[in-house]
């Protein structure tokens, strides 16, 4: 924020009313690039909430000390300051989003229109994306899986339940162990709804049973698990959903943690109709070699005459310098098998 640039990092202790409860509790206030984060006081304390901070309001008057904030206007949750060097902060940061609206009356109608456009560009093209980008990059592991579950289960809505045997999980298992080597995530097959293959946040890659049921090659299914590893490391998951959504759903995530339900449910259907984006092409070859899959079977199951998808064949053996059977022979039939008949 253009208010803090004389500030390298501030913290201090305060009391925080958590929302729906009557005890205040100690807590380490932080400031960072778009949030106030306010975490347990023992030094390896967890961050409890993140507050964005054009949303936050002073409850007490200008310069009176403790200070009293909230996170919105309708927020019931609070925190109180003592500490002046990050009151006067907090202080700073409000005048200069104050200072950004526009004030009828104090200037000629022309110079007038010119400030509000400027003011509109503002709040449409800059706070949202850098809340977004904030918002994506302090939310942790566990919300990120969290999101992806709860999205998953809007999904299920739509497409009905996952494939699901036991031979065929236990393949599906393995092929996720293979293809994740930093572990974590999910590979699930779904019966109809996704097109052909997609990514949620969390590391969770769905597959339509086609990929498994269409083809000899599980070499085939790998490079399509590797694909939408590559499209979300492109696009993060979860930046793309915030994106669709709007700037309230950012600030949402930030004060609370959670996405609203309405907003998953709006999403999952847009999400099982939106086209692929491309991957870049070295990108996803690098993965295929770090992964030991061959990328040809992929990449004629994309083009059967190879033309459009020549980089990919001619890595094989060169960039791709040795590979490794992707399952056993059990499993990949397993796989075959996994939604029924």
């Amino acid at each position: 924020m253009i208010a803090l640039t004389n500030y390298d990092r501030i913290e201090a202790t305060g009391l925080w009313l958590p929302e729906g409860e009557s005890q205040r509790r100690s807590v380490v206030v932080s400031i960072g690039e778009a949030t106030l984060t306010l975490s347990e006081t023992r030094e390896d304390g967890h961050a409890l909430a993140h507050w964005s901070l054009p949303a936050i309001e002073l409850i007490t008057p200008e310069g009176e000390l403790p200070a009293r904030f909230r996170p919105g206007p309708d927020a019931t949750e609070e925190l109180e300051l003592d500490d002046d060097i990050i009151v006067d902060a907090i202080s700073k940061i409000r005048r200069a989003i104050d200072k950004r609206r526009p004030r009828p009356g104090r200037l000629r109608s022309a110079i007038y229109g010119v400030g509000a456009a400027c003011a509109i560009g503002l709040g449409v093209f800059w706070l949202p994306g850098a809340l977004i980008r904030q918002a994506v990059h302090i939310v942790p592991t566990v919300t990120r899986a969290e999101i992806g579950q709860e999205l998953l289960g809007r999904i299920r809505r739509l497409s009905g339940l996952p494939c699901d045997t036991v031979h065929g999980a236990r393949a599906l298992e393995r092929l996720k162990t293979r293809l994740f080597p930093e572990g974590g995530g999910q590979i699930i097959v779904l019966a109809s709804g996704v097109n052909i293959s997609e990514n949620l946040p969390g590391k969770i890659v769905l597959l339509n049973r086609s990929l498994v049921e269409d083809h000899e090659d599980p070499a085939v299914v790998a490079g399509y698990v590797l694909a939408e590893l590559e499209r979300a490391q492109e696009e993060d998951p979860l930046e793309r959903l915030l994106r669709s959504a709007g700037l309230m759903t950012s600030i949402r995530l930030l004060t609370t943690g959670h996405v609203p339900a309405d907003i998953l449910d709006d999403y999952a259907e847009s999400l099982l109709t939106a086209p692929q984006a491309e991957v870049e092409t070295e990108a996803l070859i690098q993965r295929f070699a770090n992964a030991q899959v061959p990328s040809t079977p992929y990449a004629l199951a994309l083009d059967i005459t190879g033309e459009t998808v020549l980089p990919l064949i001619e890595a094989d053996g060169v960039q791709i310098p040795e590979t490794r059977p992707v399952l056993q022979d059990g499993d990949w039939v397993a796989l075959q098998g996994v939604c029924g008949a």
